[in-house]
């Protein structure tokens, strides 16, 4: 029997190891840069393990290396373990026990399948070439990202390429979705303050009315898609909050505005920062107020190296996986991600599995409904199993 084939018998034994850790962290959720226990939790896990486990970054990441028994090529494997500030809506049984906070994600899931898959490339370590380290990072969700401080921290030291995947609920559970090259936006925010003359509203000409201007410059960043950017491009402008709450009949002096971008190429993320620079200081100059920007140009673009997106896919094609409906190009991806850093500093793919729940509903990432059809774990087990052992192998 060849390793791979020990290898997939044994996760199919240890899928409900895999559903009960899953359980268990999507109970017990962390918010970004707080995941204490959940860090914890993960180390008791592998302390039980003949493996090596070093803490990492300046949040809760733990790297473990899987030292094969020959010298070999060296894979990194990683998985996210934060959860986001929403109320979990559903009727599971294992829903979160934490008001306001909820795994609505997916990431307890990425964690699940990691620890499980492993603890069995550790038992197997004696017949592999080469090594493997596994990245368990927190804080996917929140700017700088959790991905950075691991970086900084050494966890690409000696690595050759990082493999990563992500559950998809609006992809049916079965497939298995890839892009090779620009395939997840990159991300900026920004905050805007405009600061006017507070008034009262029968005497407007006394004042000097932050809403308006405001409100203009809504209008106007429209304009940076339509006549700035290449048709043939990619990019979204977003404003998510316009605080503006005040009387009925008084003028607003301050107003804050929250914003977002995305976009699939990095000169894009230039032209983008630019135009909304200039905008805030044309403001000031119309509408004689004061502006003060701050932005954040943070996730790059997620880019799939595709010579190693072409070894992988093929590796998994050619596995023929029972579970695995169809593996395809999805194309690119609208959200962002911060495993886009490690992909900058190592040829990386970052692939999807379909965790579409079977009654075909919508239940949305990011949602207080988000829900995952837990066959997915096998899936992305298998999946990532799969590849790498064809990698070192080879």
């Amino acid at each position: 029997m060849n390793i791979t084939t020990t290898l997939m018998q044994q996760l199919e034994k240890d899928e409900g190891e895999m559903i009960a850790i899953r359980r268990h962290l999507h109970q017990h959720p962390e918010l970004s840069f707080q995941e204490k226990a959940t860090a914890a939790y993960i180390k008791a896990y592998y302390e039980k393990l003949d493996c090596q486990i070093t803490e990492c970054g300046d949040g809760y990441g733990l790297i473990v290396d899987i030292i094969g028994e020959q010298c070999g090529k060296q894979l990194a494997l990683r998985a996210d373990f934060d959860a986001l500030a929403v109320e979990e809506d559903n009727q599971l049984p294992f829903r979160s026990q934490v008001p306001g906070v909820m795994h609505a994600c997916g990431h307890d899931g990425h964690t699940a399948y990691l620890m499980v898959l492993a603890k069995n490339l550790i038992t197997l370590k004696d017949q592999l070439k080469g090594s493997i380290r596994i990245i368990h990072q927190p804080a996917e969700e929140v700017s700088p990202g959790g991905a950075k401080g691991m970086i900084a921290d050494g966890c690409l030291t000696d690595i050759d390429h990082v493999l990563g995947v992500h559950v998809m609920s609006s992809m049916e559970t079965g497939k298995i979705g890839y892009h090779s090259g620009e395939t997840q936006t990159g991300r900026a925010n920004f905050t805007l303050t405009i600061r006017g003359k507070g008034g009262h509203a029968s005497m407007p000409q006394l004042a000097n009315d932050a809403i308006v201007t405001g409100s203009y410059f809504v209008t106007q960043l429209q304009t940076i898609v339509s006549r700035r950017i290449d048709p043939f491009d990619t990019a979204s402008l977003t404003i998510g909050s316009f605080d503006g709450s005040g009387s009925f009949n008084a003028i607003k002096e301050t107003v804050t505005l929250k914003g977002d971008v995305r976009v699939i190429k990095e000169t894009t993320r230039q032209t983008i920062h630019q135009q909304i620079q200039r905008m805030a200081e044309g403001l000031a100059q119309t509408f004689a107020v004061e502006t003060s920007l701050e932005y954040d140009d943070n996730y790059p673009v997620l880019y799939n190296d595709p010579a190693f997106t072409i070894q992988v896919i093929d590796s998994l094609k050619e596995a023929h996986l029972p579970e695995v409906k169809e593996i395809f190009d999805c194309g690119p991806q609208d959200p962002s991600e911060d495993f886009a850093y490690y992909a900058q500093e190592r040829p990386s793919l970052f692939f999807y599995i379909g965790c579409m729940t079977e009654d075909h509903l919508n239940h949305p990432h990011h949602s207080p409904d988000f829900m995952m059809n837990e066959d997915c774990l096998l899936i992305a087990a298998k999946a990532v199993g799969t590849a790498t052992i064809a990698y070192l192998m080879d």
